[in-house]
């Protein structure tokens, strides 16, 4: 029997490529405004969290000020330190990378770092280009992770991927409401990007 005729997929890589419909929780979940409610509320959780991190180091002088890359200094031999022996909680490579680039430039870092998650939260709170700020926010946290900080970057993670994953409809209630359909994306152009054109719904 033709197996389209029941519903299923037929392969056929050689003659292009096959688009997989998108399951129907998946679809409800992450593509429909009626839980933008629901994003909304994790959307200010999690900016709310970078928010508060920016702002105890915007007033310590180790972080920014006086005495910059200071206490990002002690953090990074803290995770060069656990490198060591045989259940190390930091990969060598990594602690490489920390010693040879973030180390010598500490003070730059410093700043990059706090910027960074001030940055990253107030988006997130304002629902401004949210799937890209949960981006950012996700990478942040595996950074941490694999300096051998825990604490809460693996729930931070956990939402901010859920975040991603509902970019459609996780900024519906914010700014993103009206930015997405007047920039649109870059495989759909908003109706700034095609003069006298009516913008079409991100998908």
């Amino acid at each position: 029997m033709d197996a389209q005729r029941h519903g299923r997929l037929r392969f056929r890589p050689r003659f292009g490529a096959v688009e997989i419909p998108e399951p129907r929780l998946a679809r409800f979940a992450f593509g429909d405004t009626r839980l933008a409610w629901l994003w909304l509320v994790v959307r200010v959780y999690v900016g709310w969290q970078w928010v508060a991190a920016a702002q105890e180091k915007l007033g310590s002088s180790a972080w920014v000020g006086a005495h910059a890359g200071a206490a990002l200094t002690g953090f990074v031999k803290g995770a060069v330190a656990q490198a060591h022996g045989p259940y190390a909680a930091v990969q060598g490579w990594y602690a490489s990378f920390l010693q040879s680039v973030v180390l010598p430039h500490a003070v730059g870092w410093s700043y990059f770092v706090t910027i960074g998650e001030l940055t990253v939260g107030i988006a997130l709170i304002a629902g401004l280009f949210t799937g890209i700020a949960a981006s950012f926010g996700a990478f942040m946290n595996v950074n941490y992770l694999l300096a051998g900080a825990v604490s809460t970057n693996p729930l931070l993670f956990l939402l901010e991927l859920l975040l991603v994953l509902a970019w459609r409809t996780a900024g519906w209630i914010g700014l993103d409401v009206a930015l997405l359909p007047a920039l649109g994306v870059p495989w759909r152009p908003g109706r700034l990007l095609r003069p006298g054109q009516p913008a079409a719904a991100a998908r």
